[in-house]
């Protein structure tokens, strides 16, 4: 992930990664294969049932997770549709790149009390969308096992807030700083 960061990631003011080109606009099918053979081998032992992300990025990600775990895929929606049936768990996120806020909802017919949750998203910067899935899982009475994400921006608090409350957090990139007038990208030594 670090290689093709710094092949084709692109730093913007405001601290803005632009991954357009391979991760969340245009997706390189190839790279996501990668990235699921290697969350299987970071949560490898890890009962799993059932992956769980937010729209609309994570989810071209989260299905290629889901093949190698060989179990459905669930993410929030972030708006209700008259297609959504029946009660349904609803969190609060506000997300770091759109600077909004936005309900997510999930069908509560989706997530049981005996489902072993794996999250699963594109990146993670304040952890406002992670700390929502978790309080959907949570609402269900199932469980958080693990969460995977690509791209972590380890000098915004996200990461260290979710590894806090104990969870199994596994960044394939952490990017520790970003100059947008040099294009430079250090990332965490793991």
């Amino acid at each position: 992930m670090e290689e093709r960061i710094t092949k084709d990631g692109i730093v913007k003011e405001g601290n803005v990664l632009k991954v357009d080109s391979f991760l969340n606009h245009q997706m390189d099918i190839r790279l996501f294969d990668q990235i699921g053979e290697e969350f299987k081998k970071r949560f490898e032992g890890t009962e799993i049932n059932k992956i769980l992300t937010i729209e609309a990025s994570g989810i071209g990600i989260a299905c290629v997770v889901a093949r190698h775990f060989d179990v459905p895929v669930v993410f929030a929606k972030k708006s209700k549709s008259i297609n959504i049936e029946g009660d349904v768990y609803v969190a609060e996120v506000e997300s770091f790149t759109h600077k909004c806020k936005n309900q997510v909802i999930v069908s509560k017919k989706f997530i049981n009390p005996e489902d072993k949750i794996l999250i699963i998203d594109d990146f993670l910067a304040n952890g406002c969308a992670l700390q929502g899935l978790i309080s959907i899982v949570k609402s269900a009475g199932a469980s958080v096992e693990g969460i995977g994400i690509a791209v972590e921006k380890g000098f915004q608090t996200g990461g260290q807030v979710i590894r806090n409350l104990g969870y199994h957090l596994e960044s394939l990139a952490i990017v520790d700083s970003m100059d947008a007038a040099t294009g430079e990208i250090k990332f965490r030594e793991q």
